[in-house]
Order: C-alpha cells, then sequence, then structure tokens
C-alpha cells in the first residue's frame, strides 16, 4: 500500500498532470464565457431574423415531452466557437514554435565551431589540436 501512494505521490507531482489540471479549468471557465456569448449575444442577434431566440425552437411531442431542437442549434454554435479559438491558439503556438526553432538555427549556424583538431605540420595527419608531439612520425609540434 505503502508502495502505491508513493507512486501516486510521484505521478500525481509530475508537471504535466498539473498543467493539464489548470488546462482543465481554464477550458471550463472559458467554456462559461462562450457559453453566455452564444445564449445572450449571438442567439438574440440571430432571433431577429428567425423572430424568436433559438433556445424557443421546440417541437411538441405527444403527452408532455418537448424536442428543444433550439438548443441543440445552440450547443453546435458553441462548438464552433470553441473549435475556432482552439484552432486559433494552436496555429498561433505552432507559429511560436517554428519561429523559435528558426531562431536557435540562426543561432546555432552563426556560432564557429572551435576546432578539435589540427594538422601535423611535417607528415600532414590530422591529429588532436591539444597534442605536442605527432602520434604517427613524432615530431615535436611548434604552436
Amino acid at each position: 500500500m505503502k508502495n502505491f501512494l508513493n507512486e501516486f505521490k510521484a505521478f500525481i507531482s509530475r508537471g504535466n498532470v498539473m498543467d493539464m489540471a489548470v488546462g482543465v479549468i481554464i477550458g471550463a471557465s472559458f467554456k462559461a464565457i462562450v457559453d453566455s456569448l452564444v445564449a445572450d449575444i449571438i442567439n438574440p442577434i440571430l432571433g431577429i431574423f428567425g423572430g424568436k431566440d433559438f433556445s424557443q425552437y421546440v417541437l411538441k411531442l405527444p403527452g408532455e415531452a418537448t424536442l428543444n431542437y433550439g438548443n441543440f442549434i445552440s450547443s453546435i454554435i458553441n462548438f464552433l466557437i470553441m473549435a475556432l479559438i482552439i484552432f486559433c491558439i494552436v496555429k498561433f503556438l505552432n507559429k511560436m514554435n517554428e519561429l523559435a526553432a528558426k531562431l536557435a538555427k540562426k543561432t546555432e549556424e552563426e556560432v564557429p565551431e572551435t576546432p578539435t583538431t589540427k594538422v601535423c605540420q611535417y607528415c600532414k595527419t590530422e591529429i588532436s589540436i591539444e597534442a605536442t608531439r605527432c602520434p604517427h612520425c613524432t615530431s615535436v609540434l611548434e604552436d
């Protein structure tokens, strides 16, 4: 049981889990804003053309049951707005990652690599830059 609790503690303290939790909380709050946008602003504006708010569109079924297809249309509008916003956010983040990769590549190209080898002036073989004597011809190297 103690091992299980330790594993759970390690799992819950990972950065990914905390990031996901924050994302879910912000997403739920953002959904409330989009719901309000659709219910309080978009539906009344669209209701001008249709004569009434989408939430008022119902189909009476036998008995007391009703089919609230207006609420379904509102949910579709909510989904499309959320999908559009998420698409824009992902597109923006991809563009930022692409820009960061270009900057990193440019910086990497600008920094010249320090040489790690040199050529022996006597036998012309490639040797370590720190060598003071050539391992091939045993000549003492001058700097």
